[in-house]
């Protein structure tokens, strides 16, 4: 296996979708498991797309992580940083779809939906010291989100996989995946913890909602103003598009219209794409403003066709599948070759 060029770093788990969407979660009366979990979909979504990546995850010693090593092992995913727990089972999620495919989460032991809550599942408990660090001295990229914060031990791996980082000069690419039904201390809790986070990495990559709540803006360019050690800064709004400031290049793209049918994964399928791009051409070219709309045209192709199908892994595009999408818009040369 190759050596990975991309550490995907935080939860694996099973997104649990209701069967019929548009429903209140008291009406729901079945769920279709997929395997899910923002950072494991990054490191998914890469080997498809010609990029060599590593999970860094604790799963649980149960049926349930023992599928989802399966998954890895066939989508070619390196699985050297992968922990088990002895006890604590394999997260699951409880997610509600409407009318259009957007998400809603059940809150962790909510009735009907499981009584573990959100600190007793098995990434919870991701041991930093036992993070390879012959992974980090050969990557070029470390990917995660914050939802590692929420808890002690794996708030400990997160910057002990920063330091990782900075020791063998990875970038560091930070997806914010701002989850309230993580946090038991909300944002009083959350928030602190995340600015402290983004002052390590290189690129940041933040939904709308998220970009208002920790930055009062929804501007990339204000945000990279603040933040001089940012190097790019993606802010993505669903059916309306991503705005970005990468280097000198600020712009913005309206979203592909295709026919949603489950948002699941979109976000991460963009941000294994973006990167692709990024390894590609390298960051001095990616700083150009007709390469920056380049990367971030497929990117967003590669988001939009992940929402045709239910759940993330499985609905990922591969690299011609990409291409194929962009010429049939007569869009040529979005990607890098």
């Amino acid at each position: 296996m190759a050596t990975p060029s991309v550490l995907c770093l935080g939860e694996m788990l099973w997104d649990c979708l209701a069967d019929r969407p548009g429903l209140d979660l008291g009406e729901i009366d079945t769920w279709t498991a997929y395997p899910g979990g923002a950072p494991a979909n990054v490191a998914c979504a890469l080997p498809k797309l010609g990029v060599a990546s590593a999970l860094l995850t604790c799963l649980g010693s149960d049926g349930a992580g023992d599928r989802l090593v399966d998954i890895l092992r066939m989508g070619g995913v390196n699985l050297q940083g992968l922990q088990r727990h002895p006890d604590a089972p394999t997260r699951e999620v409880y997610v509600l779809r409407d009318d259009q495919g957007d998400r809603h989460f059940a809150a962790f032991g909510a009735e009907g939906v499981g009584e573990v809550p959100s600190d007793r599942f098995a990434d919870a408990y991701l041991d930093g010291a036992a993070l390879p660090p012959e992974l980090f001295e050969g990557a070029q990229m470390l990917v995660l989100g914050t939802l590692g914060l929420a808890c002690p031990a794996s708030r400990a791996a997160t910057f002990r996989a920063l330091d990782l980082a900075d020791e063998f000069f990875c970038k560091i690419f930070l997806d914010v995946n701002w989850r309230p039904i993580f946090w038991s201390g909300g944002e009083g809790e959350a928030l602190p913890l995340m600015r402290d986070l983004i002052e390590r990495v290189d690129f940041l990559k933040m939904a709308r909602e998220e970009a208002l709540l920790l930055f009062e803006t929804d501007q990339p360019e204000r945000v990279r103003s603040r933040h001089d050690h940012l190097e790019g800064v993606l802010i993505t709004d669903g059916d309306r598009g991503c705005r970005y400031a990468i280097g000198t290049a600020i712009g913005e793209l309206a979203a592909f219209a295709v026919p949603v049918r489950d948002t699941t994964g979109a976000g991460d399928a963009f941000v294994a794409a973006f990167i692709r791009h990024l390894l590609e051409v390298g960051l001095d070219r990616l700083q150009e403003p007709a390469e920056a709309h380049r990367a971030v045209t497929y990117a967003s192709a590669a988001g939009a066709l992940t929402t045709l199908r239910p759940g993330a892994i499985a609905s990922q595009p591969n690299h011609a599948q990409v291409e194929a999408f962009l010429y049939s818009r007569g869009i040529l040369g979005a990607a890098a070759s």
